[in-house]
């Protein structure tokens, strides 16, 4: 990218969440941008960077709006591209550090949301408050005299914060399946997946173990779990429960059942259990597989 200040052009007026989005995720690769709001034609073609206004999309000459007759295309699955979607097509590898996977996922969780919300294009996004109406709310109401521009920079300033936090996530999520990958690869009984620190595992496990029924790891606090791998994910069925004489007890009441001097809890739907040491929670393992 140039090193000069880009001059980055959108409409002036009520915002949404796409051209809100658009500006944040350019501020994530340029250390300061020009940034004018406004309809002027002139201005408008003068900018170095247009978004969501100005009836072109041209990625090579940096215009990205999608208003005009035909719009700017559409992803496969039918979610039609707004000017953040558009923004993200060229630069979302680039601002996630060139992890080509990382930018994909927030495409998917992120990205294609806001463009369906903006393009009026709802089915299969979910109902409720969503971060478009939360992004909306950053305009003055009519009972206020706020500075549309003011309120412009705020809401840019939030979601370049929920940004970066989609990317941590995302980033977190791509690099926990080389960890859990691994895990399933050293385990002793394919039954029983071991993680030397909490990483997600439901996603890899369930797309790489048919075997695996339950997962062992250590908890922030220091102690030890154990987890049930469900049939699917988000589903509240299990592979194998823990052993139902096990249900809804902790402490002395389950270390007299279990015979494990640390034993601590078990959740009442017997998903969950853990001891203090790690060697105690592979012993609750062994008698859940022989349950």
């Amino acid at each position: 990218m140039p090193e000069q200040t880009p001059v980055i052009a959108t409409h002036n007026g009520n915002f949404h969440a796409d051209d809100v989005f658009a500006v944040a995720a350019l501020k994530h690769i340029f250390s300061s941008i020009e940034l004018i709001r406004t309809r002027d034609l002139d201005v408008i073609a003068k900018a170095d960077m247009v978004l969501d206004v100005g009836g072109i999309y041209d990625a090579d000459t940096n215009r990205f709006d999608h208003h005009q007759k035909g719009g700017a295309g559409a992803r496969e699955n039918g979610i039609p591209f707004s000017s953040f979607g558009l923004v993200w097509q060229k630069y979302g590898v680039e601002i996630c550090g060139g992890n080509e996977e990382i930018a994909s996922s927030l495409d998917k969780n992120l990205v294609s949301a806001i463009d369906a919300i903006d393009c009026g294009h709802v089915e299969g996004v979910q109902t409720g408050i969503s971060l478009s109406q939360t992004i909306s709310m950053f305009n003055p109401t009519w009972q206020e005299e706020s500075d549309f521009d003011a309120c412009f920079d705020e809401a840019v300033a939030f979601a370049s914060r929920i940004l970066t936090r989609f990317i941590a996530a995302a980033s977190g999520g791509v690099n926990a399946k080389a960890i859990v990958a691994d895990a399933i690869k050293k385990a002793a009984d394919p039954r029983v997946i071991v993680l030397e620190q909490y990483t997600p595992w439901k996603t890899t496990v369930l797309r790489l173990s048919k075997e695996a029924l339950f997962m062992v790891y250590p908890s922030q606090t220091g102690q030890w779990r154990i987890q049930t791998v469900p049939v699917e994910l988000g589903s509240f069925e299990d592979r194998k429960k823990l052993p139902a004489p096990w249900a809804g007890l902790s402490d002395k009441e389950l270390q007299d059942v279990t015979g494990l001097d640390d034993a601590m809890f078990c959740h009442n739907g017997l998903f969950i259990a853990g001891c203090a040491s790690f060697e105690n929670t592979m012993k609750m393992a062994e008698m859940a597989l022989a349950d």
